[in-house]
């Protein structure tokens, strides 16, 4: 590949060890490492940390690698945003992958291509690997737009990320003139995103991707998601930062390889009915789609007693 990778790692040596694995296989010329130091408070994070680096030595072909380890724990919140900062302070283009994120292989080649088609194009924010439709697939394409910006697996550029504010400067403005109903769909959305953002404003919530995706907002940008997944978060449950119950239903999602050539929307326009059912179903989930999953899952049961 000739496309740089970017690979954030703590103290998950295992789920290291697969996402590298899969790295290997497509062979990037650059790889850009990013690690947050151990807290003092956790006895066993050192060992961990050294095991999950010591993977990155065993790089066996002709690969550029640049380290990024910090001194003190930041957490990752801070962590993630300070090393893509670094990142693009040197290329302009990346794929970024954390160490839960394990890549379906054909996940590289779908962000390369389009990372070079988009890249003049000021709307596209960014490119993602997850499709959180269930199976719904309403059009041929192999991707569609989307203003939610999944971040479990991607890829965008120097120019977009530039539009990264850690600080949410401009939320009290947007909170204030009530911003989100222009790009919301309705009442409830926006009720939900603005006590959400709210909450991250004052640091209730330590979540970066919640002040990236303010930031793809506040420049009506939009994000590539495939028509079928290529990202399994294999991160959930004991040891998760953000994803600590092992119940949730997005768990381990099925991958499925994205077929070549590229199939490309003929309009880049958002798809309203996908981004609905991400925000019912992902998000927000409201009574129907609860008791629908519900249903399927107790007629599974069913069928294979």
């Amino acid at each position: 590949m000739k496309t740089p990778i970017v690979l954030i790692i703590f103290r998950r040596p295992d789920k290291t060890l697969k996402v590298f694995e899969k790295i290997r296989q497509v062979k990037p010329s650059k790889l850009f490492v990013i690690c947050d130091a151990p807290r003092p408070e956790k006895s066993d994070e050192y060992e961990k940390c050294e095991k999950s680096r010591a993977i990155i030595d065993t790089i066996d072909w002709d690969c550029e690698v640049i380290k990024n380890y910090a001194d003190t724990n930041l957490g990752s919140f801070r962590r993630i945003p300070t090393g893509l900062d670094w990142v693009f302070k040197q290329v302009e283009e990346a794929i970024i992958l954390e160490d839960d994120c394990l890549p379906e292989i054909t996940f590289f080649r779908f962000c390369e291509e389009l990372l070079e088609c988009y890249k003049n194009d000021q709307r596209i924010m960014a490119i993602s690997g997850n499709n959180f439709q269930l199976g719904n697939q309403r059009n041929q394409d192999s991707y569609y737009f989307s203003h939610y910006t999944h971040s479990w697996g991607w890829a965008t550029w120097k120019r977009a990320w530039k539009y990264f504010d850690m600080e949410m400067t401009k939320w009290p403005d947007v909170r204030d003139k009530k911003l989100l109903s222009s790009i919301l769909a309705n009442d409830r959305d926006v009720k939900y995103w603005t006590s959400i953002l709210q909450d991250t404003y004052d640091s209730k919530i330590q979540s970066w991707d919640c002040r990236w995706l303010l930031s793809s907002w506040l420049q009506n940008g939009l994000t590539i998601l495939p028509n079928v997944n290529l990202i399994s978060n294999i991160g959930f449950g004991e040891g998760a930062t953000h994803t600590a119950s092992a119940k949730n239903p997005w768990l381990n999602l099925p991958t499925q390889a994205m077929s070549f050539p590229l199939q490309h929307p003929q309009f880049i326009i958002r798809d309203s009915i996908a981004d609905k059912f991400t925000q019912n179903s992902v998000f927000n989930a409201n009574l129907k789609f609860r008791l629908g999953r519900k249903i399927k899952k107790v007629f599974k049961n069913y069928q294979f007693q």
